[in-house]
């Protein structure tokens, strides 16, 4: 199957559907809220959170013996705000900092996870197996019950973002300033965490614990890339991470063998990549041509300055001089001698130029300044 015939199939065949619509739902909440985790510098957040989720839903087969996926990410959410509230209670009680403290829990919980799921891979109990589906993900297992929870999730999600604007937004950009109004920015911040933790807790099923703390951060650094707004930021990491999750699932139904999880992450990498190097505000690509732009600028009147310097000399501003005067001067390039003459500053004929009224007006202000600021 191709992705021309994906697309034809998605509102008919339930599977595709069901899928398409849950990695859709996922990809956007996950990077609304990811926008905050970026822009809070806590990028190794997501990591943690979901490496620390695994610990809860091996545990959470170990008391039900069944793999009710709602129950096991019951667990999963228990477990990742338990990781979460040491990660805080390490950094405020002790002197170690918050890499520190991620690294910490990530590896003790990831480890502990682990260690239950071996222990449940030798129990006698059928219902074990595809519990390390929540490793890597598998989006195939995804049913209709589980899009319409992402689903309430997210318009949860959007309805306390668009109640608490203000004060997310405030904390976000100055928490002393926030706390001088009267917020209770403790509150606050465990409200944005806790939301962070149930995006990153949704995804486990299709994402997996290993990859989802790209999904949380991968859509909001791509966004990042295009505006200084953090209303623009938040839609468009929304919108990257849905365009992901349906690219995603559609190039791993179109290929044999892909798993979705992972091509997912891909799509939304590429999206990161494509950002980086063609976003106008600070993409490379158009940050060296404003550097080359700046440059020839620089050279154009560092050339006219110079030109006025040798004009100044004779009352007639319009007094032909050689152009190999020019030639022992650093800055001159027959390509900006040709510029001057589009804009009218310079008039050349044969092997002499003159400046022009305006040229010489331009100049003269050009030269000014060169001259105060060297002083």
């Amino acid at each position: 199957m191709d992705i021309q015939e994906y697309f034809s199939l998605v509102f008919s065949d339930y599977t595709l559907r069901t899928i398409t619509l849950g990695t859709a739902i996922l990809g956007a909440v996950t990077g609304m809220l990811g926008s905050f985790a970026v822009l809070r510098k806590q990028s190794l957040l997501g990591d943690a959170i979901s490496h620390a989720a695994l610990p809860g839903i091996a545990l959470a087969f170990l008391f039900t013996g069944a793999k009710d996926s709602n129950t096991l990410l019951l667990g999963a959410l228990v477990s990742g705000l338990l990781g979460t509230f040491w990660i805080r209670g390490i950094i405020t009680k002790t002197h170690l900092k918050s890499d520190t403290a991620l690294g910490l829990i990530l590896s003790l919980f990831f480890g502990f996870g682990m260690l239950l799921l071996t222990f449940i891979q030798k129990q006698p109990n059928a219902n074990q197996a595809g519990l390390d589906k929540y490793l890597f993900g598998q989006a195939a297992t995804l049913v209709e019950s589980d899009v319409w929870l992402m689903a309430g999730v997210t318009a949860i999600c959007l309805i306390v973002l668009l109640l608490f604007w203000k004060e997310f937004k405030i904390l976000l950009f100055d928490k002393d300033y926030a706390l001088t109004l009267g917020f209770n920015t403790k509150t606050i911040d465990i409200l944005i965490t806790s939301f962070i933790v149930l995006a990153i807790v949704l995804g486990l099923q299709t994402v997996g614990v290993v990859l989802m703390s790209a999904m949380l951060l991968a859509p909001a650094a791509a966004a990042r890339q295009w505006t200084n707004s953090l209303s623009k930021m938040v839609f468009l990491s929304a919108v990257f991470g849905a365009f992901s999750g349906v690219f995603g699932t559609a190039v791993s139904a179109s290929q044999d063998n892909l798993s979705t999880g992972p091509v997912i992450v891909i799509i939304a990498a590429i999206f990161v990549g494509v950002s980086f190097i063609f976003s106008p505000i600070r993409g490379l690509l158009f940050k060296q041509l404003r550097v080359i732009k700046n440059r020839r600028d620089l050279q154009l009147h560092k050339t006219l300055a110079f030109m006025y310097h040798i004009a100044e000399t004779h009352e007639d501003i319009s007094h032909p001089h050689e152009i190999k005067i020019l030639n022992n001067f650093q800055g001159y390039t027959k390509g900006t001698l040709k510029k001057l003459v589009e804009k009218d500053y310079v008039i050349l004929k044969g092997s002499t130029w003159s400046l022009t009224q305006k040229g010489f007006k331009s100049a003269s202000n050009l030269y000014n300044q060169l001259t105060s600021s060297n002083e």
